[in-house]
């Protein structure tokens, strides 16, 4: 079996940016192994502190940005980070070549639980003149990225990343090492399998209602299927899952908070994810457009989410599109 780093350079992969991962995956094994310690490392339940968004920070959650954030800030590589924990972006060298944008912890509601979650990661290329720390620097759509990714920290511990190459996943080993264990992974066009969380159904717009309530018609509806709903309320599980065996996850906008575009984080999860997801065969989409062509506007900028199989996706935006147009 091939290892990650001889995988990457048989692909023809920059030589900084194998270094540049492979150094983010020396952090994500510590994460990993903090998180199989579970209560015997102390690490679960909540801190007393907010992140900049607002939200109750997991013990996990500061570990896990603590970790990253010292070895990428430690790298000669590394211009500039920014975390979804961090209010603003960080310096690190003032010669490196990337920008890295993560997820430290995602889906870290479900720790205390014990059920899957990830970090998820987004590298671009530092523009010339950027110290590192300026937020404009990071605003850069999707389409820009040279590599992105998650580990999913599971039963096992998984990296699927791309470069641009496709998408490959790597499975971690007992001796430490990252071994290929699916290359070229490919999302299927069509899919009986569909993850949103129903509980905020009647806050939605109406064309997401009216594709809701089409899939759950099931073969009497106009999609003509049965539909199996999933949803794990962790992005790394759901995108992990389409990648596995299809599907699609959407996080739309609704009207409880009308001024956010959505609730996930474009530069953390949207653009990564939507990388990952069109490397694949798949679709991401805003509802209305791609994901990687939003130009953001803030670091922390919010985005809706519609992404997977390219026959549900198409349909949500059909919907979209019918519905503005009356």
């Amino acid at each position: 079996m091939l290892r990650l780093t001889q995988f990457l350079k048989q692909y023809n992969t920059d030589t900084e940016l194998v270094e540049l991962i492979n150094l983010m995956m020396s952090a994500c094994k510590e994460v990993n192994a903090k998180l199989h310690d579970g209560a015997l490392a102390g690490v679960l339940g909540e801190t007393e502190q907010e992140n900049v968004q607002g939200e109750t920070q997991k013990k996990l959650d500061v570990l896990a940005n603590d970790l990253l954030k010292h070895d990428l800030d430690e790298c000669h590589l590394v211009r500039g980070l920014a975390s979804e924990e961090e209010d603003l972006p960080v310096a690190c060298n003032p010669d490196g070549r990337f920008l890295v944008a993560f997820d430290p912890l995602d889906g870290s509601s479900n720790i205390d639980i014990n059920v899957t979650v990830g970090t998820i990661f987004s590298i671009l290329e530092a523009p010339a003149d950027c110290h590192g720390d300026e937020e404009e620097a990071f605003l850069q759509p999707g389409d820009k990225q040279v590599a992105a990714g998650y580990v999913l920290y599971g039963p096992s511990c998984i990296l699927a990343i791309t470069t641009g190459k496709g998408v490959h996943m790597f499975t971690l080993g007992h001796n430490g090492e990252f071994y290929l264990t699916r290359e070229n992974v490919r999302v299927p066009e069509t899919t009986k399998e569909f993850a949103i969380n129903m509980s905020n159904q009647r806050f939605w717009e109406a064309p997401v209602q009216r594709y809701i309530a089409d899939l759950l018609q099931g073969e009497e509806g106009p999609r003509g299927k049965r539909y199996n709903m999933r949803w794990i309320a962790s992005m790394v599980a759901e995108v992990h899952r389409i990648l596995t065996r299809g599907g699609v996850f959407m996080y739309p906008w609704d009207n409880r908070e009308p001024h956010k575009p959505g609730k996930l984080r474009l530069m953390y999860e949207g653009n990564p994810m939507s990388m990952l997801i069109e490397q694949a065969g798949g679709r991401s989409i805003n509802t209305r457009q791609r994901i990687m062509e939003v130009q953001p506007t803030q670091i922390h900028q919010r985005v809706s989410v519609v992404l997977g199989s390219r026959e549900e996706v198409d349909v949500v935006q059909r919907y979209h599109e019918e519905a503005d147009a009356n």
